[in-house]
């Protein structure tokens, strides 16, 4: 996982490189939970530009960071959705809980 944070904006950029999957999203919780406190963001968007595969296991990682960082009173919003992620979201219903943001690619 990659992560930039953007001092003016509060925003908490952290993009996904690997397939999630039970093992990957341990580590990726670990992560990102880290940097969540550690920069204390307003926003938090997370990238799936190149996630080429989910399980339940992400969808479970994206509801905990959810739930994480609205108690830390920020926001968290996804981009970048691959058609087969995508589906996942639109499956699971997380679609009409986490907006989608508009980042570049």
């Amino acid at each position: 996982m990659e992560s930039k944070f953007y001092e003016e904006d509060k925003l908490l950029v952290l993009k996904i490189v690997d397939e999630i999957d039970e093992c990957s999203a341990q580590k990726i919780r670990r992560e990102a939970d880290y940097e969540i406190k550690r920069y204390m963001p307003r926003k938090v968007v997370f990238d799936f530009d190149s996630v080429t595969f989910m399980d339940s296991a992400g969808i479970g990682l994206i509801l905990g960071r959810y739930k994480f960082v609205n108690i830390l009173g920020g926001k968290l919003e996804v981009a970048n959705l691959t058609e087969s992620v995508r589906k996942i979201f639109e499956m699971s219903g997380l679609l009409r809980l986490i907006p989608i943001a508009n980042l570049a690619s």
